[in-house]
């Protein structure tokens, strides 16, 4: 088998430069994904109406239910792929490829079929009153139809990111985001389809890069090409899929749960106007969310080769340099939302009320967000090396035990402010476990790296 010199080079050119070289294109594609889902907001909130970002907001946990099959199959494949390559396992990395097909079939007709069937007691139970539920319905009816759709672009531009090819990923994000941007504007303001015309902008262009990403595989000069034999699901891939996939899993699982409370906690203390804000508030903290996904994207594929090589000095370096990355960027998100607050809710919506209620938002949520970029980098690294129970630990620790606890409580004592600062809270007390488990690993590394 005829292997390129992309994956190979994981393991001697400079840390530095292969993170720059892997992290930057990663970091345009999820900075172009992230922009799209703003100015999608912007397009929803001019076009159809502030109750319309209201019922947009109330999607998102379904949309991160997706998110979680999607990153289950797409992050699990992923890093399995850089380990095996890293290990020169190359018979291996076509079984993932057509693993993650078959999985990725069988998991988006799973999740569609029931939740079509179900779609308005789920919406309703998530937090929709009867004003915004038409909203809802609408926008989420097209998006979980096209839900296979979704799911095999994220697996297959997983891969091909992990196969060596960072730039082609990018290409095939900001080709997704220009469609849409393209389509959004053409069916919500000139055909006039509304929400609906967002939610088919969003499955169309993730369509025909689909398409492109099935050209690619079908090429037999790449390693990683699709062949007869590859699509029946193999225990010890699958297992290995699942695995590391569970991470983020859970953590989208646990992210659907959060949203859940906070839309009902917001309807409750401030109404649908407080959703709307929340949906703004969201848009613009996973902006930088998104460019720290981009960091450990780039990372994924050198850690997990260099682990996987036993290159234990190089796993570190990539380790440090990312962390410091992250916080540098969620440090800029701090200061420019406390500084412009006003300015970045107004992008959104002209109506005053609701940019008034968005502000107070803004600056109680960025409150602790430098330190949330060292969990979502700890979380991602282990990960990467395959350590899943830890990754998993790590991912539940800010949803599950510190933020669901503080979105019920805090409440009752501050108001709408308690359901705020729920999540400035969490971020600073995840921290300090995240901090602790790093620190802990990084001691096992030196001890290995004596040893060997």
């Amino acid at each position: 088998m005829k292997i390129g010199s992309a994956p190979l080079a994981l393991g001697t050119t400079s840390v530095g430069k292969l993170l720059a070289q892997y992290a930057i294109p990663a970091i345009i594609g999820m900075v172009a994904m992230s922009i799209y889902n703003i100015t999608d907001s912007i397009f929803i909130g001019h076009g159809v109406g502030h109750l319309a970002l209201a019922g947009l907001a109330i999607t998102f946990p379904i949309m991160n239910l997706g998110a979680a099959f999607g990153a289950l199959v797409g992050v699990g494949s992923s890093a399995l792929l850089s380990i095996r390559l890293g290990q020169k396992d190359y018979d291996s990395a076509n079984y993932i490829l057509g693993n993650v097909i078959t999985l990725n079939l069988i998991m988006g007709i799973g999740l569609t079929i029931p939740v079509l069937i179900w779609l308005t007691p789920i919406l309703k139970f998530f937090g929709a009153s009867d004003v915004i539920l038409p909203y809802a319905k609408d926008f989420m009816f097209i998006i979980v139809a096209g839900n296979v759709i979704i799911h095999m672009y994220m697996g297959l531009n997983a891969l091909i990111r992990s196969s060596g090819h960072p730039r082609k990923s990018m290409y095939a994000t900001i080709a997704t985001v220009v469609i849409n941007l393209i389509l959004n504007p053409l069916f919500i303001f000139v055909l006039g389809w509304g929400i609906k015309g967002s939610a088919f902008a969003t499955i169309i262009s993730q369509f025909l890069v689909l398409l492109w990403e099935i050209y690619f595989f079908s090429n037999k000069s790449n390693f990683l090409h699709f062949k007869s034999g590859i699509y029946k699901l193999k225990g010890q891939i699958t297992k290995g899929i699942i695995s590391i996939g569970l991470a983020p899993f859970l953590l989208n699982a646990a992210s659907c749960a959060v949203v859940i409370l906070l839309n009902r906690q917001f309807v409750h203390y401030g109404g649908d106007l407080a959703v709307g804000a929340y949906g703004i508030v969201n848009r613009v903290a996973f902006l930088f969310v998104m460019v720290v996904f981009g960091i450990n994207q780039g990372m994924q594929p050198i850690v997990g080769y260099n682990y996987g090589a036993a290159l234990y000095g190089r796993v570190k370096e990539a380790l440090k340099k990312s962390i410091a990355a992250g916080v540098i960027v969620m440090t800029f998100g701090f200061a420019l939302v406390e500084l412009f607050p006003h300015a970045v809710a107004s992008i959104f919506s002209t109506q005053k009320e609701l940019v008034d209620m968005t502000v107070p938002g803004l600056r109680l949520v960025f409150m602790f967000y430098s330190f949330a970029a060292v969990q979502i980098v700890t979380s991602a690294f282990f990960q990467s090396v395959g350590k899943a129970y830890i990754s998993i630990f790590l991912s539940i620790t800010r949803q599950v035990i510190f933020l669901i606890p503080l979105i019920l409580i805090l409440p009752k004592y501050l108001d709408i402010t308690g359901v705020w600062l729920s999540m400035p809270i969490a971020d600073i007390l995840s921290f300090s476990f995240c901090a602790w488990m790093l620190i802990a690993q990084l001691k096992k590394f030196k001890t290995l790296e004596v040893s060997s």
